[in-house]
């Protein structure tokens, strides 16, 4: 089939998968390019993604949304500064039955694997084969979109993101904590609860910290960690214990200057990154799949899947919408980067605020749970 394909994706991570299974309902014939994954024998991805309302539809169309042990509803979230500024949500006081779901990275992979085994318009490819268009979904490192000329300015925050997993001493009861103290980051984010109310004791935590500090925590040892960890959290969950090896990677807010070109087309982290503060990188990734499965569904017969006007409408529906929570994630983590006294009574008074504020924190919630 390859020499006759319609579309060519580089790339098959969660956002390249996803648009495999989407292009290949509408009748088009996808090549899917295998990644050479250096993890490949390595133990299981540590890190967990919070995905919204809209990204569950999406996954659930195309027959891939984990079980209940690898899906866990975060009914409440908890967000606290560091002069006792916090806000609260409740998936309660929004009608909905969750406010976001936390999924392992490797059973959202093999679900979109196990799709794909029964999509017989989705060929798996050693390398790219040419094709009318090609999409890049190869994240931040790309090497494509080089290729075609694309310039990734990217702005490195001074920060790595440390993830794991944890096991708590008391349970978690479905809320996703966060924490913001001395510039950096803390959120603790539910796994494996089983179906609510019951509560389990197992997070993710992704910590970001001052990237001079990163060294220093990874060459703890666990116990030292576990308590570095415990302080951070101001013992919400009681005694922590590591339950799997440490990851680390920089953080950075990017976005490609081009999103297209005659023929090709940029998807996912490949086209923009933002900080992971607000867990809705991958929530960007999915939309982007969305929105280009759409515009190619509703082309004009004559008109290519590569034609550079259709391609450009893709881009205009999703960069503003990329480019607003790039701004918010980079408010967000400048505000809290100030440590001077003046700044953390104001952040925190306006925390306090928002709290309040009624109609403005239902609908900030509303946006992030992609329920617009």
């Amino acid at each position: 089939m390859a020499a006759c394909l319609d579309v060519c994706i580089r790339g098959a991570g969660i956002v390249g998968r996803t648009l495999a299974l989407l292009l290949a309902r509408d009748r088009l014939r996808v090549g899917l390019v295998r990644e050479h994954d250096p993890r490949t024998g390595a133990a299981s991805d540590v890190r967990a993604y919070a995905l919204n309302a809209s990204s569950r539809e999406l996954l659930e169309r195309v027959r891939a949304w984990p079980d209940e042990h690898h899906a866990c509803p975060v009914l409440g979230m908890e967000v606290h500064g560091d002069e006792g500024g916090q806000v609260s949500f409740d998936a309660k006081d929004m009608d909905a039955p969750a406010l976001a779901w936390i999924a392992d990275v490797d059973a959202l992979q093999q679900r979109l694997a196990d799709a794909l085994r029964y999509q017989p318009l989705v060929e798996w490819l050693d390398a790219p084969v040419p094709s009318p268009l090609t999409v890049v979904c190869e994240g931040r490192h790309s090497a494509t979109r080089s290729e075609y000329g694309v310039q990734f300015d990217s702005r490195p925050y001074p920060q790595r993101a440390i993830a794991g997993r944890l096991h708590c001493e008391k349970p978690h009861g479905h809320v996703a904590r966060q924490w913001f103290a001395n510039g950096e980051v803390l959120a603790f984010l539910p796994l494996h609860g089983g179906p609510a109310p019951a509560a389990g004791n197992s997070v993710a935590f992704v910590w970001s910290v001052d990237e001079h500090r990163a060294p220093q925590l990874l060459a703890q040892g666990d116990a030292q960690f576990e308590s570095e960890l415990g302080a951070a959290s101001e013992h919400a969950l009681g005694k922590l214990t590591l339950s799997t090896e440490r990851a680390c990677w920089p953080l950075q807010l990017a976005t490609a200057d081009r999103w297209c070109g005659p023929g090709w087309v940029l998807a996912g982290d490949a086209a923009h990154t933002v900080h992971p503060l607000a867990g809705q990188g991958l929530n960007l990734g999915l939309a982007d799949a969305r929105e280009l499965a759409q515009v190619l569904r509703q082309r004009e017969y004559w008109r290519s899947v590569g034609d550079l006007r259709l391609l450009r409408r893709y881009e205009r529906a999703r960069k503003a919408d990329v480019l607003a929570m790039g701004a918010t994630t980079d408010g967000l983590q400048q505000l809290f980067a100030q440590t001077a006294g003046p700044w953390a009574a104001l952040r925190n008074w306006g925390m306090t605020g928002f709290d309040r504020s009624g109609w403005l924190k239902q609908w900030v919630a509303r946006q992030a749970m992609g329920r617009l």
